[in-house]
């Protein structure tokens, strides 16, 4: 999809939905001897969720595994919709349309895996990762530059500011 085309539709998104292993992390799981789970997370990445929110732009997560470290960082970014052990990804974020009222042209979905498809294939910006199966590159209307956790959030972040006339203000905060 050329890049105008994808403008078009991140000009109407008013919430990002984010899966987290292989999107905000580079899906590599840490495990301790004591069983806890281990995940880093990007701090650009992080800083793009929230300059997009200062836009007006809200964002969700939704992912199939649980984990404390995810509730710790969603805590960090002011995202209050959850979705963790989402077995079936299309039953939260139909979840998610009821609870706010959006119609899926509405919404971005970033996700990078085969289960990621069903929401991929229905909200209306579809984004993706350089590493995602064909299946998934298939379906996405963007795909990063940036790899996950590394850059690839803040990447779409960013692409929905710009569509949406906003980047330009956000970055004035820090030209003083």
């Amino acid at each position: 999809m050329e890049l105008q085309q994808v403008y078009e539709k991140a000009a109407s998104v008013r919430l990002i939905i984010f899966d987290v292993d292989g999107v905000l992390t580079d899906g590599s799981l840490f495990y301790g001897d004591d069983g806890q789970e281990y995940k880093a997370f990007n701090s650009r990445d992080g800083h793009g969720i929230k300059m997009l929110r200062h836009t007006g732009v809200e964002s969700a997560i939704i992912t199939g595994r649980t984990s404390h470290v995810v509730l710790h960082r969603a805590r960090n970014l002011n995202i209050s919709r959850i979705f963790q052990g989402a077995d079936d990804k299309l039953l939260s974020y139909q979840t998610l349309l009821e609870e706010t009222g959006l119609r899926p042209e509405q919404t971005a979905y970033m996700g990078d895996d085969i289960v990621d498809l069903p929401v991929l294939r229905r909200c209306g910006l579809a984004l993706t990762v350089p590493g995602a199966p064909e299946p998934v590159h298939s379906q996405a209307h963007y795909v990063t530059r940036a790899l996950a956790g590394r850059g690839a959030a803040r990447e779409a972040c960013e692409l929905i500011m710009r569509a949406q006339g906003t980047w330009e203000a956000q970055l004035a905060l820090y030209n003083r």
